[in-house]
């Protein structure tokens, strides 16, 4: 008997190490496969962005292949493998997978045959486009959550449902076939702008920003804010606002550019006395206004270019100077706070030193400097990406190499210097796949929503449903969309609530008279407020991750410091900030006015809601400081004026009337 169990437990052992062994050997195949995947895509992105292009459908639908094949594997349906069990929901996401490569593939097959068909659909047409919606709706779910697919999911029940939806929103209704071939056999829907955007100029500049951080850049940029800022007054703080500038102008990822430059800032701030929750909000308004920085700004200079039929070079020039006033307004509301608790820069000691930074790292500047040359000279950005990549690449090898030569380092031998190297371009290349995965699933999603509000004239209704509520008042207007905008944000990425906002509530700012580029910039800024803005505020609680503090305490805070982000979009809309309009240039006399009395604005802003200027304010001087910065934003040149000197009286009360300072109880902020 004691044999008979022996041998039953040996066998049920051997068949469990089996299956150990299977599963091992499965997960390692996958991994194999997200990095071939990965870095296949990278390549193939690179070789249509600077050697051939292709058909529009072709492009794109690649591309979603090989998105949606990364996305299953690596958002698997289970993230606990039990290695003793049969791998069921390995194979379910295998064949997942298949499933994508296949519905992408029938279109590259068959793409002649479908333009030649268009509305006389055969079954086989049918059922690929509703499995790819399916998959779409699948990938959207794992990669960014319930709630966007859920309003994917909505867009397509409403085109479904139209006759029996109330009166304001009625219409004819269509059928699944309809509405599924409109979404995955057209330019119309899931392979429509959204989706082109991000397979040709993001994912260009994302592949740029992922090959820069991976060889070094991203520490260099950040060494360098600290070598500038470190020793000033709350100077970990004003490095974090520098160093996301200058790393978000290139990343254009708020949540990224927290984790990136907040695991050095965050514990340096709180080093020198910052609570651990303000650390984190600080890194989170500086890290969110990464994505209004030019060059790159995330998807959303590339889809707006797109969307207003827009030079990109125009989008970057008129976006540089909101985007430096918002870092202004988050710089001072820093240097209050250090000011205000006595907070001390770094020693010099402690600071990375400038020359020694710029020695080992200047070679990352040139192919910023290179990508701005090359969009200055016109350029398509997709041909810029391009260059940029590949001269990232080649100054990078080529430092390295004069490095491996001048450092005596070449007992490792040339070739072994050549493994490395290679080594970290699939490093690179496989990081830049799937830091664009969340982008590009994202604006895949958004194509559902597109194309159902173009399929059932929803945008209109939208448009006139804004026009009434805010009773053509423009200022009414804009907070209906802020406030729609933060809703999105709590389940959107910023790109899709973009998308969506742009679709949606940029005509009814266009019937208001408001030109199309500031509408569509006014949308483009208020997506980003999720960002930072309770109760989901993803920027904020990546933040509190790292500090390890209170996620809402995060992001309340954050959301004080990111004012910026709120008051300047209403000043685009009633002045002529962007120099755009017929009578308007970046030069005109009145745009110029307009950015200085702005910019004056904004001082005058954080010094009323933090009650600090030279000195803490007292309750006159913040009276002052209140209507100053209402007279320096209004349209008017008498309000300008006005609140220039109500600001000049309350600066020199400061200047010139010092109160005796109170010892503060609390040392950090």
């Amino acid at each position: 008997m004691v044999k008979n169990v022996i041998s039953i437990q040996e066998k049920k052992y051997m068949e469990n190490s089996g299956l150990v062994k299977i599963n091992q050997a499965l997960i390692k195949i996958t991994a194999w496969a997200v990095m071939g995947i990965a870095v296949s895509l990278s390549i193939y992105q690179l070789y249509t962005a600077g050697v051939v292009a292709l058909t529009a459908l072709v492009q794109r639908s690649v591309h979603l292949g090989a998105i949606l094949s990364l996305a299953f594997l690596l958002k698997p349906s289970s993230s606990r493998h039990n290695l003793n069990k049969i791998p069921v929901c390995l194979f379910l996401d295998w064949l997942l997978v298949a499933m994508s490569v296949y519905c992408t593939f029938y279109i590259c097959n068959n793409l002649t045959a479908i333009f030649e068909r268009q509305g006389d659909w055969l079954i086989q047409d049918k059922v690929v486009s509703i499995i790819g919606t399916l998959l779409v709706l699948e990938a959207c779910r794992r990669v960014i959550g319930f709630t966007m697919a859920a309003i994917c999911a909505t867009g397509i029940a409403y085109a479904l449902l139209g006759p029996y939806m109330p009166d304001l929103i009625i219409h004819k209704g269509y059928s699944l076939e309809r509405i599924s071939t409109s979404l995955w056999l057209t330019t119309e829907g899931i392979f429509g702008l959204p989706i082109g955007v991000a397979a040709t100029f993001v994912f260009a500049f994302v592949l740029f920003g992922a090959i820069l951080e991976t060889t070094g850049g991203g520490a260099f940029f950040i060494d360098i804010a600290y070598a500038l800022t470190g020793q000033f007054s709350g100077g970990p703080a004003k490095a974090a606002v520098v160093a996301s500038g200058l790393m978000g102008s290139i990343s254009g990822s708020a949540v990224g550019n927290v984790v990136t430059t907040g695991t050095f800032t965050i514990p340096m701030m709180k080093k020198v006395g910052y609570r651990a929750h303000m650390a984190g909000a600080i890194e989170a308004a500086a890290s969110t206004g990464g994505q209004l920085m030019p060059p790159i700004m995330g998807a959303g200079a590339f889809l707006m270019a797109e969307f207003t039929n827009t030079s990109y070079l125009t989008i970057i020039k008129v976006a540089l100077v909101p985007a430096i006033m918002y870092y202004l307004t988050v710089f001072m509301f820093v240097h209050y706070e250090a000011k205000k608790f006595g907070l001390k820069g770094q020693p010099k000691e402690n600071l990375p030193k400038i020359g020694h930074v710029v020695k080992h790292g200047l070679h990352f500047i040139i192919p910023v400097l290179i990508l701005i040359y090359v969009l200055l000279s016109n350029y398509s950005p997709m041909m810029a990406g391009f260059i940029a990549v590949i001269s990232t690449l080649f100054i990078s090898i080529f430092a390295n190499f004069i490095r491996w030569i001048l450092t005596g380092k070449n007992e490792v031998g040339f070739f072994g210097f050549v493994r490395s190297e290679i080594q970290l371009l699939i490093k690179a290349l496989e990081n830049g796949a799937k830091n664009a995965v969340m982008v590009s699933v994202a604006c895949a999603a958004a194509g559902i929503i597109v194309g159902m509000v173009s399929l059932t004239g929803m945008g209109l209704k939208f448009s006139s449903l804004v026009l009434d509520l805010s009773y053509g008042i423009k200022i009414l207007a804009i907070l209906l969309i802020g406030g729609a905008s933060l809703v999105l944000g709590m389940g959107l990425p910023v790109t899709a609530s973009y998308i969506v906002l742009a679709t949606l509530a940029g005509p009814a700012l266009m019937d208001m008279g408001v030109p199309l580029m500031v509408a569509h910039m006014i949308v483009f800024w208020y997506s980003q407020d999720a960002n930072v803005t309770p109760p989901v505020s993803l920027a904020s609680f990546a933040g509190a991750g790292i500090a390890k503090a209170n996620p809402m305490e995060t992001a309340l805070a954050s959301w004080k410091l990111a004012k910026g982000l709120y008051v300047i979009p209403i000043v685009m809309a009633y002045r002529p900030l962007l120099g755009m309009g017929e009578e308007y240039s970046l030069m005109h006399w009145e745009v110029v006015l307009t950015m200085i009395t702005t910019t004056l604005g904004l001082v005058a802003f954080a010094s009323a809601l933090e009650r600090y200027c030279l000195r803490k304010a007292t309750p006159i001087e913040t009276l002052l400081f209140w209507p100053a910065a209402l007279g320096l934003f209004w349209p008017a040149y008498w309000a300008n004026l006005a609140g220039f000197i109500l600001l000049i009286t309350a600066v020199a009360l400061q200047k010139f009337y010092p109160l005796t300072p109170k010892p503060t109880t609390n040392p950090g902020i």
